[in-house]
């Protein structure tokens, strides 16, 4: 079929005003926030199931890639179309279709705002709890098909953890139903539990049922500060080992903390060389009893240890942290921020060599590398800026991020705890996964024949 006679039909399918083969269009659909680029053929902006069944029949008939998209704010190039063909933008799904309280959980279209979904459920006293940086911007859609997570994972877990059922569009244009509205079922294979993390390799996901949480009555966070990275990361061992789950424990290192404090001077960050931000979340008692844990735990290690003394200063701490992805570049302007090796995950008690194994590669390359994360639960962004003019850069670049990913895997770790595989670390699947990826391979050539779903992703 000829390339206008597939813009016709795809008109005739959502709407000439859902249709776009324009050059300037095309263009802001090549990229996300990686370094992967690929030009798109079309882009459509589909607004119900039936017509991303008929869309996806059109493609699987055609045998045209078909990429769906979110908000675009994916690190490892998951929404980039590298093959062409057509970029599905979800964001216009982005309804509220059922808020069932009773039986803690809400329906919703996968291009609802992670934030705006939150904003939702606050007045009725509950929440959604993974908590991505990019949750302002980010949806649903995407946040299900990375299976992202975010700085409340280490109590809440991922988003895979909420998801009960959902809908999902495959290959050949069928729709079908996974899951259930029960808090639990172990009827059949997990697909619902498959279709997670799968970043629309294996299908598109049209609708999502969505497991609530009660907020909790009373939140504190503590403030402790290190004379280097490793000390902090013994200390994260220290107080997991000690019994109390803290709902968040984040990392800044000296090179994040001298960015946050030159990007806003009044949020006065302590010089250290880290510093760890605890939160625990719970009843007023429950709170009380985990600082004063965490605090006993840190302090042989620690050289200064605060507690916020209300909310405003709480919510002062944690929009610091919120601060760091604008914050990065601040410490030297003719340096750009690359997402690149910013993602590994290692084992708890791995995490002290994990950030001492970091130092040495910086000192290796001459390569700046700021880390930060949910170090709580292994998580680790190693951020790093070059001149993205110098060649040389690049080079470094690239070999400090290859040696970060290759350490992670060698500790029993991952190439990426949540931002995703996408086009950027497909290369390393084989070396972490061994004969699991082609396990997966296996299911995906069951389930996307022609391979016409996201291809060149995953390393399948």
């Amino acid at each position: 079929m000829q390339k206008s006679d597939i813009l016709k039909n795809l008109q005739e399918i959502a709407g000439n005003e859902r249709v776009s083969a324009s050059s300037a269009d095309l263009y802001c659909y090549s990229c996300d926030a990686s370094q992967i680029r690929g030009m798109p053929d079309f882009v459509i902006r589909p607004d119900t199931t039936e017509q991303i069944s008929e869309i996806v029949k059109l493609a699987y008939d055609n045998e045209i890639p078909i990429t769906p998209r979110g908000a675009g704010t994916g690190l490892a190039g998951g929404a980039v179309p590298v093959e062409g063909g057509i970029v599905l933008d979800m964001s216009s799904m982005k309804r509220v279709l059922d808020l069932d309280l009773d039986n803690l959980q809400i329906v919703v279209e996968p291009g609802i705002v992670q934030e705006k979904l939150n904003a939702h459920l606050e007045p009725h006293g509950f929440f959604f709890p993974p908590d991505p940086g990019s949750s302002a911007m980010c949806t649903l859609g995407g946040l299900i098909a990375n299976n992202g997570s975010g700085m409340r994972s280490v109590k809440y877990g991922t988003t895979r953890n909420y998801v009960l059922a959902l809908e999902v569009v495959l290959a050949d244009g069928t729709v079908i139903n996974t899951g259930s509205k029960t808090m639990k079922s172990v009827s059949g294979y997990s697909l619902t539990d498959l279709f997670v993390g799968s970043e629309g390799t294996l299908g598109i996901i049209t609708k999502a049922t969505l497991k609530v949480r009660a907020l909790p009555k009373e939140r504190s966070v503590l403030l402790a500060s290190f004379e280097n990275p490793e000390l902090a990361g013994k200390a994260v061992v220290k107080v997991l080992s000690s019994g109390i789950v803290p709902s968040a424990c984040e990392i800044l290192d000296s090179n994040i903390i001298q960015a946050i404090n030159a990007y806003d001077p009044h949020i006065g960050l302590p010089k250290a060389g880290a510093i760890l931000l605890f939160e625990v979340d719970g009843t007023e008692n429950t709170v009380r009893e985990g600082i004063v844990m965490i605090e006993d735990a840190c302090k042989s290690l620690a050289t200064n240890i605060r507690a916020a003394a209300n909310k405003e200063e709480r919510d002062e701490i944690w929009a610091a942290r919120r601060l760091v992805g604008a914050a990065v570049s601040r410490l030297d302007p003719m340096r750009t921020r690359v997402y690149v090796g910013e993602d590994v995950g290692v084992p708890i008690k791995e995490i002290p060599r994990m950030l001492h194994k970091v130092r040495e590669i910086s000192d290796e390359f001459g390569l700046p590398i700021m880390t930060y994360g949910h170090i709580g639960d292994g998580n680790l962004h190693t951020g790093m800026c070059i001149d993205v003019l110098e060649d040389g850069d690049w080079d470094k670049l690239n070999r400090a991020a290859d040696k970060i990913h290759l350490t992670a895997i060698e500790m029993g770790g991952t190439v990426t705890a949540e931002h995703g595989v996408g086009g950027a670390r497909a290369d390393y699947l084989e070396l972490e996964l061994g004969k699991a990826l082609d396990v997966m391979m296996i299911i995906k050539k069951a389930l996307d024949p022609k391979g016409i779903l996201n291809p060149g992703k995953m390393g399948v």
